[in-house]
Parts: C-alpha cells; sequence; structure tokens
C-alpha cells in the first residue's frame, strides 16, 4: 500500500465513524442491493447529481412500511458520499435528544451536525412525544433548514399523516421536512420478513427440520 493509499483509508476510516454510529452500516452499499426494489435508481441518481443537490439543497424524506429498505437507502447513499471524500452524519432524533440532553451547549452541538455536507435523521415519528421533544426536533429541522444543507429523513409515517398531523408541534416538523425534502415512497415487499423467512427455511434444512408431507 502506498502512502496516498494509507492516508486514503484513513481518512475514509475517519469519515465512517464520524457518519455512522452503527458499524452494521459500514458496508450498506449499492453492490449489496438485491436489485428487487426499483426505486433504489432514486438513491444512485441522488449520489451521481451529488453537486446539485448540495448547491439546491435538495433532500428527500424516504417514508413507506417498516421493512421496505429505507435504511439501507440511505446507508448506501452514505457510504457511497463518503467514498467521495463527502462528510455525512447518519443518526436518528433517539440519539440526537439525549445528545441534546446532556450537552450545556446546544447551539453547539447542533452546529457540529450542520458541518456535516448532508445530515441524515433514521426514523421520524418515533421519538418521544412530549413538548420538549418536539421542541428540540424542530430546531434540529430549522437549523438545517437554515444551514443551507441538504437533509434525508427517513419514517413509517405516510404522506397523509406527514401533510396532515394531528397537531400543531408535529405540523411545524413536517412542515419544515417537506419543505426541505423530495417525498419517495417505499411500498412492497417487507425485506426483512423475507430474510427471516429464508433464514428460516435454511436452518430447517440444517438441522433436519423440514416439513413431513
Amino acid at each position: 500500500m502506498t502512502p496516498k493509499e494509507f492516508e486514503r483509508m484513513q481518512r475514509l476510516n475517519m469519515l465512517k465513524s464520524l457518519c455512522f454510529e452503527d458499524h452494521a452500516l459500514y458496508c450498506w452499499s449499492f453492490d449489496k442491493d438485491n436489485g428487487k426494489n426499483p426505486v433504489m435508481k432514486v438513491a444512485r441518481d441522488y449520489v451521481d447529481k451529488w453537486s446539485d443537490a448540495l448547491s439546491g439543497n435538495t433532500g428527500l424524506v424516504l417514508w413507506g412500511d417498516v421493512g421496505t429498505g429505507k435504511t439501507f437507502f440511505a446507508a448506501c447513499i452514505a457510504n457511497a458520499l463518503v467514498e467521495q471524500n463527502v462528510s455525512v452524519k447518519m443518526t436518528n432524533f433517539s440519539t440526537i435528544l439525549n445528545d441534546l440532553f446532556a450537552e450545556s451547549d446546544k447551539n453547539k452541538y447542533l452546529d457540529r451536525l450542520n458541518d456535516h455536507s448532508l445530515l441524515i435523521i433514521d426514523d421520524l415519528g418515533i421519538e418521544r412525544g412530549t413538548e420538549y421533544a418536539l421542541e428540540q426536533v424542530y430546531n434540529v429541522i430549522d437549523t438545517r433548514y437554515k444551514s443551507g444543507r441538504p437533509l434525508i429523513v427517513t419514517t413509517n409515517l405516510t404522506l397523509d399523516e406527514l401533510k396532515a398531523p394531528a397537531d400543531i408541534p408535529h405540523k411545524r416538523i413536517y412542515d419544515r421536512v417537506l419543505g426541505m425534502c423530495v417525498p419517495v415512497m417505499f411500498n412492497g415487499v417487507n425485506f426483512r420478513k423475507e430474510e427471516a423467512a429464508a433464514k428460516m427455511e435454511a436452518a430447517k434444512k440444517l438441522f433436519g427440520m423440514e416439513d413431513k408431507k
């Protein structure tokens, strides 16, 4: 390995450690795509046109049922951009809220989030619904909007739920998200259930548990 290659590997490892809190996501990349979800083309296009997305502050809100590939989609984008030396942060509001609660200077924390060229927030809508939590969620989204940098959000909420929430605090949050992010719908196969079924079948064969006719 040349010094230049070693330096690049170190830089890549640093960017990945900053991007992901879950090491399992390090290898969620386009070469692991099974080709079953046609919406993955949007993820590839987003990476290919990253400079336009960055300059236009164009984000995505990935919505749909549990297990349909939203987090995988987002992680593929994150890894592809990190490979291009782009600073990306992928996190969720549970982590953000815990960090903010322990942080003495909340503005500095938000500034650190917005230092990243792309911010990805997984599972919008599962965070605590307290007044404090919702205010902090809005602050994160709003400061991201003001930073002029793109945001990608995943959620199990429907587009109708995002457009017409039941209360004002959620409306403020979702209106801001929809003002920054283009909706991308995920539907069809629940890949987690499909994978679990395949593992069960493999286990039955491995341990001689095939169904008797």
